[in-house]
């Protein structure tokens, strides 16, 4: 059996769709939101719309994979312990026109790496990561669980990301900087010191424009 969920039916899991179909994945391929009462039952007129967690039970007895089609970090942490509970199979995506280092680059479980992002050697992601269109992240970076890579970011030289961040479209951390975890990296911000956890930061050099409450875990 070939079947997979994308868990999500709107603006990323569409997203994560074409990643599936560069890998000949769309047959037997179904949505999962029981979240959205207006998500129609055929996603593209094409694509079953399973509303239940005992429709992807059922889908689970024949073929356990799934994939995480929802950007939030907290949520897709949320999604990966409800459909681990239910017998799911967190797998990631990496689209085809991705260019991944040869030597010890180690990327977790539910990542999805979509088109043109590029991953130097000596790397670690964690799980559940989105590596987004057109990033980079060079050399003897690590990124923690469920980090966010915004199109046309990039994360140099032995930087470290921590869980739950998110690092904004074409935001740009320099080498050696340690972003904590649950940090908010805006759009087009240049970090060029460390940034302590639970912050948001923007700007030419980055500044801490707000502060976050704590994870709940």
């Amino acid at each position: 059996c070939n079947q997979m969920i994308i868990v999500g039916a709107k603006g990323f899991a569409k997203e994560v769709l074409e990643v599936l179909l560069e890998v000949n994945q769309e047959n037997d391929l179904f949505f999962f939101d029981n979240i959205n009462s207006e998500t129609p039952d055929l996603l593209f007129g094409k694509f079953p719309v399973i509303k239940s967690l005992d429709d992807a039970k059922n889908i689970f007895l024949k073929d356990a994979r799934y994939v995480l089609g929802i950007g939030n970090p907290l949520l897709r942490r949320k999604i990966v312990d409800v459909f681990s509970s239910i017998g799911g199979s967190l797998e990631s995506t990496v689209s085809n026109s991705s260019i991944i280092g040869s030597f010890n680059v180690n990327i977790g479980r539910g990542s999805n790496l979509m088109k043109l992002s590029l991953i130097s050697n000596d790397v670690t992601i964690g799980i559940g990561a989105i590596v987004y269109f057109q990033t980079c992240i060079t050399h003897d970076c690590i990124l923690g669980d469920f980090v966010e890579v915004s199109p046309g970011a990039k994360i140099l030289g032995r930087a470290h990301i921590g869980s739950y961040s998110c690092i904004g479209s074409n935001a740009v951390v320099l080498p050696d900087i340690i972003v904590g975890q649950n940090v908010v990296v805006g759009a087009g911000t240049v970090v060029t010191k460390d940034i302590p956890d639970n912050s948001i930061v923007a700007g030419v050099p980055a500044r801490i424009i707000k502060h976050l409450e704590p994870l709940p875990f």
